[in-house]
């Protein structure tokens, strides 16, 4: 793979040589940074708009720009939605940089009924619910000859917490219930220090000190979005949510390849998973960093009550005011000042 050449014309890519005494390769740059990746594209363009000395890289076609934010060196760039698209990002940021921490940023579903729209999120771990074994209907299987287990066909069946989950069934008539078949499974995953054997996960932990810098943050999350704000100074409601959003540090966050609209396999993930947030890229992000042993933390701003029936004005609000990219670049804003890492500040 070639290594990336800056977006400006005529400007040759150069590593760093006096940043690369570690053992690290880097295909584009070697500065020691904090890797931001954002499923988001309005809140990437906040995040750019305060970057200082900013440096435009094209990698395979995808953007990333290099710079200094909030004290930190760090390198932007955009996933797009999806698993294969994050995990595709982080590992095109781990191989063209030097990467020595991931945040990850962007809009989700809400899972915990108690949070509200415009809430901000940071699951202490993420998993992958939706990565599973199909079966015929909901008795657990023994397709090794033991219900429960898949060794034989190298596969384990999830246990998140020490415990089984059963499979996910549907609600029909009358109290009726459709068995899905549906049971999660571990994802198995290689790194320098479970080589050669590797491992078979269902969480990855986010970094006890990121998020340790996390719990301290007092972000200002609004409740009206920056485009409320009339010319004669008022404030149009309308692009206003209900309750002023709040920052929630915990608790599992999950992410699959499906866009989630259906309330009952929200109320399952609650239930069995005590899941707070989901969405499509974080837990991939998580594969890749814990493959990559990279440490990662994750901010999620709650976009609605993931596959709610019934229409939510706040939805709306939330988009349409500009509150979303707000109140999640201000929390991503204000870990990068409160985060201390002399190998990623710039000296003032």
């Amino acid at each position: 793979m070639l290594a990336a050449a800056p977006a400006e014309a005529g400007n040759a890519a150069k590593a760093n040589t006096a940043a690369t005494t570690v053992n690290k390769r880097c295909l584009s740059e070697c500065t020691p940074r904090i890797g931001i990746v954002s499923a988001f594209g309005a809140e990437a363009d906040l995040l750019l708009a305060r970057l200082k000395q900013r440096k435009n890289w094209r990698i395979q076609g995808k953007l990333v720009s290099t710079g200094v934010l909030e004290g930190h060196r760090v390198a932007v760039t955009l996933s797009g939605v999806s698993m294969v698209n994050a995990t595709l990002a982080t590992q095109q940021l781990l191989d063209h940089f030097h990467i020595r921490r991931l945040v990850m940023s962007g809009i989700a579903g809400g899972v915990n009924p108690a949070h509200h729209v415009g809430d901000v999120t940071v699951p202490d771990r993420w998993a992958m619910p939706m990565e599973v074994y199909w079966s015929h209907d909901n008795q657990l299987p023994a397709p090794c000859g033991k219900p429960g287990d898949g060794s034989c066909l190298g596969l384990h069946f999830a246990k998140p917490d020490g415990r089984d989950v059963p499979a996910f069934s549907l609600k029909g008539d009358a109290g009726s219930s459709v068995p899905t078949g549906l049971f999660m499974r571990e994802n198995h995953v290689l790194n320098a220090a479970n080589a050669p054997a590797g491992e078979f996960r269902f969480d990855y932990p986010v970094d006890t000190a990121m998020l340790a810098t996390a719990r301290t943050l007092q972000p200002t999350l609004q409740r009206c979005g920056p485009k409320a704000r009339q010319t004669d100074g008022t404030l149009d409601e309308r692009q206003c949510v209900r309750q002023t959003p709040k920052l929630h540090v915990g608790g599992r966050g999950v992410s699959a390849t499906v866009f989630l609209a259906n309330p009952q396999y929200r109320q399952y993930l609650f239930e069995h998973l005590q899941a707070q947030t989901f969405e499509m890229e974080t837990a991939a992000l998580a594969h890749v960093a814990y493959a990559n042993q990279v440490p990662y933390i994750a901010f999620r701003s709650l976009s609605d009550l993931a596959g709610a029936e019934a229409f939510d004005a706040d939805v709306g609000a939330l988009f349409t005011s500009g509150l979303a990219e707000h109140n999640e670049a201000e929390v991503c804003l204000s870990f990068l000042r409160a985060w201390r890492d002399t190998a990623t500040a710039v000296r003032r």
